[in-house]
């Protein structure tokens, strides 16, 4: 079919104009798309023109059928000039209409095979600090998942969530870091390094602040290596060594547990792994 073409001069505005940008908006020849995008470049600074007319203060004086005529005319034929220009709107939706009419990959109309029992959330791609966190802690946990068996992803999910993706890191006396990525608290049995900080607990629904003493490492490694020992042979947690292959149910089993007080616990931390799961097939 050949292009129909609405003239560079004219505005989708009136009847033909508008006639024939319907004919070319279902077309998905890359000219078709580029007038049409100009074209509703058109139409927006047409609207923003005429707004901003409207907020002029008037006189009334010269107001006249006549006149309101030129003036329309006038916007109109601004409007068009200035629609087009490159960097400007219209190039904008230029890409949308090429990613709604054209797909660069022909395979983004298929649905994706999930790769783990989380669904990936395209409404809530990771942040910044998300991203960073994953990619500065990935070797040391990949190294302990072979060494363990705890996956990589649910100990980045849960390092990321006890520590505000590493913005808030448990610190020792001096202010350096414990490298504790995992909240785990140094019980009687511990006879390592440790620091005591004021944490906040969930007690009868109620949150209040607490002191508490955690463990304390020498490194990231030691810390994920750690948190892998305590899942692997703690028997309060052999539920959850049970559940590593769901998000979902690991995140629930370790709550049931009582690894934490926060009564969202397992829904934040189920949030928390499905990111890091996103993220580590990203760049896999």
């Amino acid at each position: 079919m050949a292009l129909t073409q609405v003239p560079s001069n004219a505005l989708a505005a009136d009847g033909r104009s508008l006639n024939a940008l319907k004919l070319q908006a279902g077309q998905d020849s890359p000219a078709a798309i580029k007038e049409t995008a100009k074209q509703l470049e058109s139409l927006f600074m047409r609207e923003l023109i005429k707004s901003m007319r409207e907020a002029t203060t008037k006189s009334g004086l010269l107001d006249s059928p006549a006149g309101d005529l030129g003036t329309d005319l006038l916007d109109q034929q601004l409007a068009v000039t200035m629609s087009g220009q490159p960097g400007g709107l219209s190039a904008a939706i230029e890409r949308q209409l090429t990613r709604q009419t054209v797909p660069a990959d022909p395979g983004a109309l298929k649905m994706p095979t999930p790769a783990s029992s989380q669904p990936i959330s395209k409404a809530a791609p990771a942040t910044t600090s998300q991203t960073d966190f994953v990619q500065r802690h990935n070797a040391a946990a990949t190294q302990v998942e072979q060494a363990t068996g705890i996956p990589a992803s649910v100990m980045l999910g849960q390092a990321g969530h006890e520590t505000g993706w590493g913005r808030k890191e448990i610190k020792n006396a001096d202010g350096s870091t414990s490298f504790n990525l995992f909240g785990i608290k140094a019980g009687a049995s511990w006879t390592g390094k440790t620091t005591t900080i004021t944490t906040t607990e969930v007690v009868n629904g109620e949150a209040r602040k607490v002191s508490a003493k955690f463990r304390a490492y020498d490194s990231y490694q030691e810390s994920f290596s750690d948190y892998a020992k305590l899942i692997n042979d703690s028997p309060r947690y052999a539920q959850a060594r049970q559940q590593t292959g769901s998000s979902q149910a690991y995140a629930t089993a370790l709550k049931q547990a009582g690894y934490a007080t926060d009564p969202d616990y397992a829904a934040k931390l189920n949030r928390a792994i499905s990111t890091t799961q996103q993220l580590r097939r990203a760049y896999a």
